[in-house]
């Protein structure tokens, strides 16, 4: 297949479209709390659809999953620290702050990957741009939660900060997986093809493991916890209930992952990564939109300097190594993140 060039308008449609469903992830876990869905129940038909719509794929492109049953339990088992948890932590969070601060505080999944990819990664070292933009991005995020501990728009100013806290948890919990799927996965010859021979993962093969891990383990906590232990019902009480985790499965949690893959074949790691300043803008935008839900200026001003910590820190400007393991040579970008609000 002749591969598309990278000012193809076609691509530019799969940026925006990976921006807006990435970013509009957080306004329909919002919703589907408002009408009465408990945050585990949520998470587990997300992840039901998302098995559902990926092993679907998975089928008719032919896809391979891992022979090694050792391979197949890593997989698994990273999809508890890329999936479970934080899926589960972001839409608790969202129980007690607005879906427009849940987008603004996963943006700084980018800047702790950059932490994290530094320690482990020997081509992710900490250079100039990367420090001076890991401090703006986390003063930024320090100038919101100290907006929630002030009470700002909520009824109880203890459990927005720990709602932000839980957000602010996720995002390090996907820093920490892609950091390991990048050390463990990427680049290895893990697929048995009968036609290509040995080969490395793809996105599909890569998620399918790790997303039915987590629906197993997040499914039986939303019985045991909601279910059985505080006799909530496990049933869709809405339509919009339904609409909502039906977009969260099948576009958050399944399509996504195609076209991030469509990306990353025209454009490669670095260039995909722009993404990720987009879905904190598309998600205030629909917060308020959709919701009314308030922007103020200390909102306007933490998200300025997350987004502008996060561009600074993927930009070539200042790119001179202070940090990193022996042998790690500045690459002039950040980690890729692939966060899965």
């Amino acid at each position: 297949m002749k591969q598309m060039r990278i000012g193809n308008p076609i691509l530019w449609v799969v940026f925006c479209t990976l921006a807006f469903v990435w970013g509009s992830s957080f306004l329909f876990i919002k919703l589907g709390l408002e009408e009465g869905l408990a945050p585990l129940t949520l998470v587990t038909y997300r992840l039901l659809i998302g098995t559902a719509f990926l092993f679907t794929v998975m089928r008719l492109t032919g896809a391979r999953l891992p022979s090694d049953r050792g391979v197949l339990i890593r997989i698994g088992a990273v999809g508890i620290l890329n999936i479970a948890l934080p899926f589960s932590l972001i839409t608790w969070g969202e129980l007690w702050i607005d879906s427009a601060l849940a987008s603004i505080l996963n943006g700084l999944v980018p800047l702790f990957t950059i932490v994290m990819a530094s320690v482990y990664l020997r081509d992710e070292p900490i250079t100039v741009n990367r420090l001076v933009g890991l401090v703006m991005g986390f003063g930024g995020a320090v100038l919101l939660l100290t907006r929630g501990l002030a009470g700002e728009g909520a009824a109880d100013p203890g459990m927005q900060f720990i709602g932000q806290l839980a957000v602010v948890m996720a995002s390090l919990c996907y820093a920490i997986a892609i950091v390991v799927m990048r050390g463990l996965f990427t680049g290895r010859p893990l697929v048995d093809d009968p036609v290509a021979g040995p080969r490395a993962l793809n996105p599909v093969e890569l998620a399918l493991p790790q997303v039915v891990t987590a629906a197993l383990i997040v499914g039986a906590l939303a019985i045991l916890v909601e279910v059985i232990g505080q006799g909530r019902s496990p049933l869709l009480p809405t339509f919009l209930a339904a609409f909502s985790v039906s977009w969260l499965g099948l576009l958050g949690s399944g399509l996504a992952y195609l076209l991030a893959f469509t990306l990353l074949n025209a454009w490669g790691a670095t260039r995909t990564t722009l993404v990720t300043y987009a879905m904190p803008i598309v998600g205030l935008v629909l917060g308020v939109l959709v919701l009314g839900e308030v922007i103020d200026l200390q909102v306007i001003a933490g998200s300025a300097l997350i987004i502008g910590g996060i561009v600074l820190a993927n930009s070539r400007f200042g790119a001179r190594r202070l940090y990193g393991r022996p042998g790690a040579q500045p690459s002039g970008t950040a980690a890729p993140a692939e966060p899965l609000p």
